[in-house]
């Protein structure tokens, strides 16, 4: 993707990354993590988000600052999938033909929209340094 697709496409990737970002960086500060090692996302393609662009904005979020050196993005694109109002058949599409391919009714959205922080990796502090050692003579 060129500096001009980011430019032109990367705002809402943006504002997404940046919550996401927000509430990462909070769960690793609540738990004293030294370093958040992986991050990983699922993102529905009926959010219209650009998988490079939201990797694009978590580097520029997070590229100096320590907490997320050498952290890894994992975004995972989830594709549309509906359920038929009128026959109840569930079926995969993509975002522009949403109608049954059985009957042709109404499909409701059953995944596809979500965004969702599935999992953060992170480095914590031994416990070793912070608790007396059972084998440690009392003084």
């Amino acid at each position: 993707m060129t500096k001009e697709s980011h430019e032109r496409y990367g705002m809402h990737e943006l504002g997404i990354m940046t919550g996401v970002v927000d509430s990462v960086t909070q769960a690793a500060r609540a738990n004293d993590a030294l370093k958040v090692l992986k991050v990983s996302l699922s993102v529905g393609r009926m959010t219209e988000a650009i998988e490079d662009a939201l990797q694009f904005a978590f580097e520029a979020l997070t590229d100096r600052d320590p907490l997320y050196e050498g952290c890894v993005l994992e975004i995972t694109m989830v594709e549309p999938k509906s359920r038929c109002v009128e026959c109840g058949h569930e079926y995969a599409h993509d975002r522009f033909h949403v109608s049954c391919p059985e009957c042709g009714g109404f499909g409701e959205l059953i995944c596809g929209k979500e965004l969702r922080i599935d999992s953060i990796e992170v480095d914590l502090p031994d416990d070793e340094d912070d608790e007396p050692s059972a084998d440690a003579p009392d003084a």
